[in-house]
């Protein structure tokens, strides 16, 4: 087993060796002299999405603490795009992959999970997906991976590469080098973790804030600093925001949270490819609508610095759903509200 084991390993060291570092794309906002949004543009990665590195770093802890072998299957409940990036790891490393899934994730990813030999298994809604993935895995004598209680311990905080490190480096010479503010939606919670854990580490007076989409526990959870509080019902913004509060998360390296609506996440995300031409995924738009807050609070107080937010994944993928304006209108509403806000910010 140990040999198969180092091989898995050594697999994943040359597939990351192969990939380069994402994009900061900066924005152009009129009117906000002295203050800079940049985008780290996540959908570079070889699985299109922010979740890659997720993938990646859950792998190597399972590997090495001795939950994977040549015969496992490894379960993961997910709404796609950690689905979509681990069925990619479990391909490279020769393992069997099971992802459980609400009936209403997108054609587009499972049609990705699928093409990297995974299998999607679909439950009605989010709230089902951890006891089935749980039972899936007892059933098969696999390994469930579990995103949600992994996450923030999975990832090497310190450094390695970790998606705040690599932030820090790529904004080292621009003109202001220590961001402001940081900007991160929640999903299981890991990537806020990782950012926030980071910054403390280092000592830099960098807020953290995270944007939270309607229908998610994470941000009444925060309010009231109750971790036991939930929703029962699913985030409609596809990747992001939980029903409970999961393992993950982690308040306390927090500095603030903003509730961000789920129209106007489908607002920013439209904008933004209006002023840039990439089309992103709707979690990218709740993370640029906050911000963009987060810039008007700066301007308003006379502030100048910058603003580092996430491109978490393509809209490719949401061609369908988020960037139809029928499938909007049927199951979120009218976004135009959000859209003539944008206008008059930036007009």
């Amino acid at each position: 087993m140990r040999h198969w084991v180092n091989s898995a390993l050594s697999a994943i060291e040359a597939d990351y060796q192969r990939s380069a570092d994402t994009h900061l794309i900066k924005l152009e906002l009129p009117n906000f002299e002295g203050i800079n949004v940049y985008l780290k543009d996540e959908s570079t990665h070889p699985t299109g999405s922010l979740k890659h590195r997720l993938a990646r770093s859950l792998f190597l802890y399972a590997l090495c603490n001795g939950k994977i072998d040549a015969n496992t299957t490894v379960v993961e409940a997910s709404s796609g795009s950690t689905a979509v990036s681990e069925a990619y790891f479990a391909k490279l490393i020769g393992v069997a992959f099971i992802a459980v899934m609400p009936k209403s994730t997108s054609a587009q990813k499972i049609a990705q999970i699928e093409g990297f030999g995974g299998h999607c298994h679909f439950v009605d809604n989010a709230t089902q997906m951890h006891a089935v993935a749980l039972k899936l895995a007892q059933e098969s004598q696999g390994y469930f991976m579990d995103q949600f209680m992994y996450a923030e311990r999975a990832t090497d905080w310190r450094g390695n590469n970790n998606i705040a490190e690599s932030i820090f480096r790529q904004m080292s010479h621009e003109p202001h080098p220590i961001p402001h503010t940081v900007v991160m939606s929640a999903g299981t919670g890991g990537t806020s973790a990782t950012l926030g854990r980071y910054i403390r580490y280092l000592g830099y007076d960098t807020n953290l804030v995270v944007v939270d989409p309607e229908n998610s526990a994470f941000y009444p959870s925060y309010l009231n600093q109750d971790p036991s509080y939930v929703t029962g019902i699913s985030s409609r913004i596809e990747g992001i925001g939980r029903p409970q509060v999961e393992a993950s998360f982690m308040p306390d390296v927090i500095d603030s949270m903003i509730q961000v609506p789920d129209l106007a996440s489908i607002a920013a995300m439209l904008w933004l490819e209006q002023q840039t031409g990439r089309k992103a995924g709707p979690s990218t738009g709740t993370n640029l609508w906050g911000a963009l807050e987060v810039a008007q609070n700066m301007r308003t107080q006379g502030l100048k610095g910058s603003i580092v937010t996430l491109l978490c994944d393509s809209g490719d993928r949401y061609l369908n759903t988020y960037h139809s304006a029928s499938w909007v209108a049927k199951h979120i509403g009218d976004p135009k509200i959000y859209q003539h806000k944008l206008e008059e910010i930036f007009q």
